[in-house]
């Protein structure tokens, strides 16, 4: 069942007829002609929530706090902890150990073909996180920023990062067991929830930078110390070459997870960010977005 939230305006229209045969002043009463009502969408998508950002006030909900496994939308949050660092330098280097690329190979994962002992920037591998999805790129931000002994406890360290910067936004539904999506069970958020944690990251210049960059290529330095050009790296989010306005944010996709999208657009100074999880298609995930997003801006007059 689809909840819409129908906006309804009332223009007001005061009056004043001067009528000048026999010097007398007739005044129109106040009179009130309901505009348009903006009728809700329907969306194939399972889930689906829009908000005013500026905001935070619902425009539109569709099952927005039920949880779903949310595929690589989850890489929003791994980025906002990563830019949530003190004294983070986003041109410091990260090596590309081989377990990263062994862990995209054995998952099947979208990745960034970032390659074994080539050194990477912060900044690049926030860009291989957000445009191609990269999980081999999560998997390296997880493994520098996360805090322990191994591998295993820096990245179980990084995850809990994540849930406590979810607990931080006060978000009930939201639990993260892995650092890119592929979950274990326990990865799971709400299309309400995911909107407002695409909202937090949009504050970081350096997020809403990325997440609007439809191509990006990355030179890294290899091992011998020469430096490689990466092949370019796409954005997932047709949105940004679809629909005017678009200034983000993430696309997702799984067996579970099916496909979702966090979506932003601004117009005519006002910006509107949602969600839609469980669609069908890359298509009809992006017509769903469209068609949320149009409502919003038409709810917001």
């Amino acid at each position: 069942m689809i909840t819409g939230i129908k906006g309804t305006r009332r223009i007001r229209r005061a009056t004043a007829v001067a009528v000048t045969s026999g010097a007398m002043l007739a005044t129109g009463a106040l009179t009130a002609a309901p505009a348009q009502a903006v009728t809700a969408p329907s969306i194939v998508a399972k889930g689906g929530y829009v908000m005013n950002n500026s905001s935070g006030s619902s425009l539109y909900t569709k099952a927005a706090d039920t949880k779903r496994s949310t595929g690589s939308t989850t890489k929003i949050m791994t980025a906002k902890v990563v830019l949530a660092q003190s004294n983070l330098n986003l041109d410091s280097k990260v090596t590309i150990a081989k377990e990263y690329s062994d862990y995209v190979v054995r998952n099947n994962a979208s990745q960034a073909h970032l390659i074994v002992g080539d050194k990477v920037t912060v900044r690049q591998l926030l860009y291989g996180l957000m445009l191609p999805s990269g999980c081999d790129a999560a998997y390296a931000l997880a493994d520098k920023y996360g805090t322990g002994s191994t591998r295993a406890q820096r990245v179980a360290n990084f995850i809990g990062k994540m849930n406590t910067a979810a607990k931080n936004l006060g978000l009930k539904n939201t639990h993260f067991d892995s650092f890119d999506g592929i979950g274990n069970g326990s990865n799971y958020s709400t299309p309400r929830d995911l909107t407002k944690i695409a909202s937090s990251a949009m504050k970081s210049s350096t997020f809403r930078t990325i997440v609007k960059t439809k191509s990006y290529s990355a030179k890294t330095i290899t091992k011998t110390g020469s430096t490689r050009t990466m092949a370019p790296w796409t954005n997932t989010n047709g949105l940004l070459s679809s629909y005017s306005g678009t200034i983000g944010v993430k696309t997702g996709s799984g067996p579970e997870a099916k496909y979702c999208l966090v979506f932003a657009a601004t117009r005519n100074g006002k910006t509107v960010i949602g969600t839609v999880l469980a669609s069908t298609s890359i298509p009809q995930r992006e017509s769903d977005a469209k068609k949320l997003l149009t409502y919003g801006f038409a709810r917001l007059g």
